[in-house]
């Protein structure tokens, strides 16, 4: 079975979105979202809640991003903790 938890973290003082998610096969039934994350400093958070016996694979990929978001030297680098201001 599939059973977990995603988080979206959206700044320090916004209380976080949660879904959660079962599915009692995930192979033949995965589960598949898209968010909106609009701004800068998102957290997306992937907790498996099942048993250690039932192991899951996540990912999370841009779906797009904003224009002004991939010019300068920025343009299709990995930003780890959203912070572009550095």
């Amino acid at each position: 079975p599939l059973n977990a938890r995603i988080e979206l973290l959206q700044g320090p003082n916004n209380n976080k979105q949660v879904i959660e998610i079962y599915s009692e096969d995930g192979f033949d039934r995965p589960f598949f979202c898209v968010l909106e994350t609009p701004g800068t400093g998102n957290v997306v958070r992937i907790v498996n809640t099942a048993p250690v016996e039932f192991p899951m694979t996540a990912g999370v990929v841009p779906m797009s991003m904003n224009d002004g978001f991939a010019l300068g030297s920025y343009a299709g680098d990995v930003v780890l903790g959203g912070d572009m201001s550095w």
